[in-house]
């Protein structure tokens, strides 16, 4: 029996996860000292953010024209401060 298209993921997980499995959490509070990992519980488990900042593409076209434009400008004053040859 197949699965209707609809029901399909398509790619699979393109979205960023809401929930982290337990050890993700304890992982990142391991991470962050908030958690000892001796004496600490994995039960009752602090939360943790989970959202991580996805960058488009209209985001990700004006960082690379800002670092263009920059390069730019550095490449300028770098000319502009050699001494030229008399």
């Amino acid at each position: 029996m197949s699965v209707h298209k609809s029901l399909q993921l398509g790619s699979g997980l393109t979205t960023a996860r809401s929930v982290w499995t337990r050890r993700e959490r304890i992982e990142r509070l391991r991470a962050e000292g908030r958690l000892d990992g001796e004496s600490g519980s994995p039960l009752g488990l602090p939360k943790v953010r989970t959202q991580i900042k996805i960058v488009t593409k209209k985001q990700k076209q004006d960082a690379d024209a800002a670092k263009l434009a920059a390069a730019a400008a550095v490449a300028d004053d770098a000319s502009s401060e050699t001494p030229e040859a008399e």
